[in-house]
């Protein structure tokens, strides 16, 4: 992760904590105390932070929240876990499209990956993933729609407060989704927020696709999505723990596994 990327994240994770240690900051960006606490100090003598024994915290100067957020993990560090699996999980769901056809791609680190796969194919992809859209712009001859909303900078995505916009004008035969979580009940999500974009792209199409390393299946979090019944294909990895694979075929969810030792 690039140095300006990660001070973007430590600003983002302090006006929403308002503070935060130097161990928070190593497990959530994937980084060496060193790198943090050099971080913090380029920060505070910008001023754009307090630096305080162990962490920092937003500077009483400006106490003000700049931003409004989104629980659940920031999209560049949630790309840099799993990659193998989730290319692979991406190249699989790709397959899975006709030419031509319309879908609708939610945004997340797993479903970014599918960017590289939908280089060489023509489909008309809705998108609220921010940079998903980029890529295919300026590596595909895909058509994009983007819906309006406001972006959030933490996981990139692009989320409208109302009911009639772009998603109402748009059918697509497949969503493709990501999840911090899959199992007994059902798809999990990390935001009401999220849960009420998603839900409102759900009923534009056909059938909901779930990409999901193994990582994430039986793990929970804060809200639920919807029931697994809901589910027509997850896609995971050959890491999958059987329990969870019997589970969703007792629940009528097509599992696809891709191969993660190849």
């Amino acid at each position: 992760m690039l140095k300006s990327q990660r001070h973007h994240l430590i600003l983002d994770l302090l006006d929403e904590r308002r503070s935060i240690t130097v161990q928070e900051l190593t497990t959530e960006l994937s980084a060496s105390e060193a790198t943090i606490r050099r971080d913090l100090s380029e920060l505070a003598d910008e001023g754009k932070l307090k630096k305080v024994h162990g962490g920092a915290e937003w500077p009483e100067a400006n106490k003000k929240r700049r931003l409004q957020h989104l629980e659940g993990s920031a999209f560049l560090v949630d790309k840099e876990r799993k990659i193998r699996e989730k290319q692979l999980i991406a190249r699989k769901a790709v397959e899975l499209c006709e030419e031509g056809e319309s879908i609708i791609i939610n945004g997340g680190s797993s479903t970014y990956m599918m960017a590289e796969y939908l280089a060489k194919r023509e489909l008309n992809i809705l998108t609220n993933s921010f940079p998903l859209a980029l890529e295919l712009l300026e590596t595909s001859d895909n058509r994009i729609t983007l819906p309006g909303g406001e972006l959030y900078r933490k996981q990139k995505l692009i989320l409208s407060a109302f009911e009639h916009d772009t998603i109402k004008h748009y059918h697509g035969t497949k969503m493709f989704m990501g999840t911090p979580g899959v199992g007994d009940y059902g798809v999990m999500e990390s935001d009401p927020l999220l849960i009420s974009a998603e839900q409102k792209l759900m009923r534009q199409v056909d059938q909901l696709i779930v990409l999901a390393d193994s990582s994430k299946l039986g793990k929970r979090s804060n809200f639920i999505l919807c029931p697994l019944e809901e589910v027509d294909i997850l896609i995971t990895d050959s890491g999958a723990d059987d329990k969870y694979l019997r589970l969703f075929a007792e629940h009528g969810v097509q599992t696809i596994i891709v191969d993660a030792e190849q």
